[in-house]
């Protein structure tokens, strides 16, 4: 297929390499370049001239043949039922009449404006349908936002070192990480179909930004490394933190530690359409830090008043 640059009605646009010819429109004024035909010697075939690549019309949306939006709060629109429609969720029960016996498809919502001025109201009907219905979908997004929903992405799975139940001390080295799975980190993809139209979505954990409850932050790029006693008290290599103050100060004597995931999600349609958007999940736990108090010997009785290395409680 041959390369066509397109230009804004008024301007030309630069000359690409190669055996290209300038084309304008001259109602709109855009103009384009497009490859010519490969003349060689006369006992070699000669390449037919490149058609101009030809955008697919844009779906319309009519009601009796009058424009109509083609989304709303109550759904996409659907031409031939000539209303909005939205799966009923959560479905009516097996016995309601509009199944009929059937145990497929599902039910949907056909609602649509009907009277004029001050007689204008709603009608609601229910349609079963064994599939999709053929709602026009201007906006790939529609469908982008119900891949991702498919996806049931979860909150991050928050772990630390030392960890709930334990006590940390002050400038001692805190392990930070969060546990990976599909739904938790990625990559997952997932589609979503009207008739005509589908949209893949992949999505991805790119960083982990954690909030310390110490007044700091950090920002992790990957999932950090889980703890393991062998490490004995090094430094996390990749996400890490040491406290400078016990947490005796705060609410139940804890610090409220905030993992908070940033997704980035990908996607492509059929019509050649692609796009980026990205959420974030933030989930959280509780890290009690202390510090470590000297220990207190009675030379004569040999009782010990303090412990080495325990971190003081509330």
């Amino acid at each position: 297929m041959a390369t066509l640059w397109a230009s804004p009605a008024g301007a030309t646009p630069p000359k690409p390499p190669g055996d290209y010819e300038l084309r304008c429109n001259p109602y709109s004024g855009v103009c384009i370049w497009v490859l010519r035909s490969a003349v060689d010697d006369p006992g070699k075939k000669t390449t037919a001239p490149a058609e101009p690549v030809r955008k697919k019309a844009k779906p319309t949306c009519q009601l009796n043949g009058a424009p109509q939006a083609c989304t709303s709060q109550h759904g996409n629109w659907s031409n031939s039922q000539q209303c909005y429609m939205q799966r009923v969720t959560p479905p009516p029960p097996a016995s309601d009449p509009i199944w009929q016996g059937r145990t497929d498809g599902s039910v949907w919502a056909c609602v649509r404006e009907q009277g004029y001025d001050e007689g204008r109201h709603l009608v609601t009907r229910f349609i079963w349908l064994p599939g999709e219905p053929d709602t026009v979908v201007v906006d790939p997004l529609t469908l982008v936002y119900r891949a991702v929903a498919s996806m049931q992405l979860s909150k991050p799975q928050v772990r630390t070192a030392p960890g709930a139940g334990q006590v940390g001390l002050v400038n001692m080295p805190v392990w930070l990480w969060v546990e990976k799975s599909e739904r938790t980190w990625g990559p997952i993809t997932r589609q979503a179909s009207v008739p005509g139209l589908t949209v893949a979505a992949t999505a991805q954990v790119k960083a982990v930004n954690w909030s310390l409850g110490d007044g700091k932050t950090l920002r992790c790029e990957g999932a950090g490394t889980a703890y393991d006693k062998s490490f004995g008290i090094k430094d996390s290599p990749d996400c890490g933190h040491r406290y400078v103050k016990t947490s005796r100060q705060q609410a139940d004597c804890r610090y409220t530690v905030s993992a908070t995931a940033q997704w980035d999600i990908r996607w492509q349609s059929s019509s050649g359409d692609t796009g980026q958007i990205s959420m974030t999940q933030q989930a959280a736990t509780q890290l009690r830090i202390g510090e470590a108090v000297p220990v207190l010997v009675d030379p004569d009785a040999a009782e010990v008043a303090g412990a080495a290395g325990q971190g003081r409680s509330c």
